[in-house]
């Protein structure tokens, strides 16, 4: 197991630079908040498939995860735009016009304050 605990510490690391808690990232991973910290802890083995699980779920690099080496995080992927569009499909009609509604005004005012700025 004492080749695990590298791979049990930068889970841990991805946890929280995830910004969750054991109790969130178990949730996203469909598994129970003592898996995790079982994990964490190095006292349950980290099966190969659990970690393929982060990567895909997170975006983790997969070598990053296994050995240290390499970023934290895959590039190529936008998660905040991935949580919007997933969150954005899940609201009625009504209320996807009004998030629209927002983002143009928000734009708006960017565009406005930019262009104060730049004077």
């Amino acid at each position: 197991m004492d080749k695990d605990v590298g791979i049990s510490r930068r889970i841990c690391e991805a946890r929280e630079a995830l910004g969750f808690t054991q109790k969130e990232f178990a949730e996203k991973l469909k598994i129970s908040q003592t898996h995790v910290s079982a994990l964490e802890r190095n006292s349950r083995t980290v099966q190969d498939r659990f970690l393929k699980m982060i990567c895909f779920t997170f975006g983790v690099d997969e070598e990053w995860l296994k050995t240290g080496d390499g970023d934290m995080f895959a590039e190529g992927r936008d998660f905040k735009l991935e949580e919007v569009i997933s969150n954005f499909k899940k609201l009625d009609e009504f209320l996807q016009s009004y998030v629209l509604k927002q983002i143009r005004l928000a734009l708006e005012y960017q565009e406005k304050a930019n262009g104060e700025r730049r004077d």
